[in-house]
């Protein structure tokens, strides 16, 4: 099969360091070409893949400091638009820039939904673009949205022999993923405070929450028994996460995956999250960790980590997380949009849209003044 994988720019596919998405696609187009497939990326050029990379800058977006990131996606998709032809299938994973361009394309298609569609804005881009067909990686991020075409959900999956499986861990709580409010992180270190056990925190700071940073999570870092690390890459995070007794997900938000919880259980770490977005569709409670509602509860769970066997935890992960898994799902897909436009269904949208009624108001225009 002739595949197109379409990943944001904003960082190298693999990213060098944070950047799940990209991560994602790096994990789906490598064991897409393992299978035998002809597979196209599209992404940054300094991204490293098996496939034929296809590239409209030279570095990602966020090492080249790239002030209007739009252009760069922009050109892409006309790339992309031009050489629809060559594909079976294309598959996004830009969010919703490419949409007005999807829905004219003669070649099934995907997008995979990867962040949160709890957003206002995102009502109403849903209807105008109400055909396009796309994927959810949980059934909650599905949410907000039900109405939406959804082909199916794939969960996130990661290479079997990317972490290796720790039996033996040191003493302390980790803390893996993004300064921001709705990660929690007050949160996890509340928890390591009023446990008595050291936290070690491996985070990025984004730009945009620098300020959140400095004013509220600095300060906290003080305390005994909290050490603030950093942003890591993914060859640090074998001993971060394998040497934790636990792993701290405290989300304040809809989550739609999480796929820090799914790096832990491959290193054999039990997880201990707040019971949001798609945190019970993930995790198994006494199996590969605790799901819990209140401070309270997470504090209670780290006393009782102990009894929940890392084993286990890595057991689940090769069931239920790995690429292999998931690009067998997503070869599913594929070949459901192909058969499809087979059918003809695809022509049978893009003819509907001449028929739909504008999602605008329309007012009257001011006369001329001559």
């Amino acid at each position: 099969m002739k595949i197109a994988q379409v990943s944001p720019l904003t960082e190298s596919v693999p990213p060098q360091q944070y950047g799940g998405i990209e991560r994602i696609v790096s994990y789906l187009t490598e064991e897409l070409v393992a299978q035998g497939h002809e597979v196209t990326l599209f992404a940054s050029g300094d991204s490293v893949t098996a496939s034929t990379l296809v590239s409209p800058c030279k570095r990602s977006l966020r090492r080249e400091g790239c002030q209007e990131p739009q252009v760069q996606h922009l050109v892409m998709f006309e790339e992309i638009y031009r050489r629809a032809s060559d594909f079976d299938v294309i598959h996004f994973h830009t969010g919703y820039q490419h949409f007005p361009m999807g829905r004219r394309l003669n070649v099934p298609h995907i997008t995979t939904h990867h962040g949160r569609l709890d957003i206002p804005e995102v009502e109403m881009l849903n209807r105008e673009f109400h055909e396009m067909p796309v994927v959810s990686i949980s059934d909650s991020q599905r949410k907000p949205l039900p109405y939406a075409n959804w082909q199916g959900t794939a969960y996130n999956g990661l290479p079997l022999d990317l972490y290796k499986y720790q039996s033996t861990p040191d003493d302390y709580l980790a803390f893996l993923g993004r300064i921001s409010p709705e990660k929690g992180i007050e949160h996890a270190i509340s928890i390591a405070r009023q446990s008595g056990r050291h936290l070690k925190i491996a985070a990025k700071i984004d730009l945009v929450d620098q300020q959140y940073f400095n004013e509220t999570i600095k300060p906290l870092l003080d305390q005994p028994g909290i050490e603030f690390i950093g942003e890591i890459n993914d060859a640090q995070k074998q001993d971060f996460l394998g040497n934790a007794t636990a792993l701290l997900f405290p989300i304040n938000w809809p989550e739609p995956f999480g796929l820090v919880m799914t790096e832990a259980m491959a290193c054999g770490t039990p997880i201990i999250a707040f019971n949001r977005g798609s945190v019970p569709e993930i995790m198994e409670p006494g199996i590969t960790g605790f799901i819990v509602d209140t401070l309270q509860e997470a504090i209670e769970a780290v006393d009782n980590i102990d009894v929940i066997d890392r084993q286990q935890c890595r057991n689940t992960f090769e069931k239920r997380f790995s690429s292999w898994r998931m690009t067998k799902e997503y070869l599913l897909l594929y070949e459901r949009q192909i058969h499809k436009q087979q059918r003809g269904e695809f022509r049978n949208h893009r003819d509907a849209l001449a028929r739909q009624s504008s999602l605008f108001d329309t007012y009257p225009q001011p006369a001329m003044v001559s």
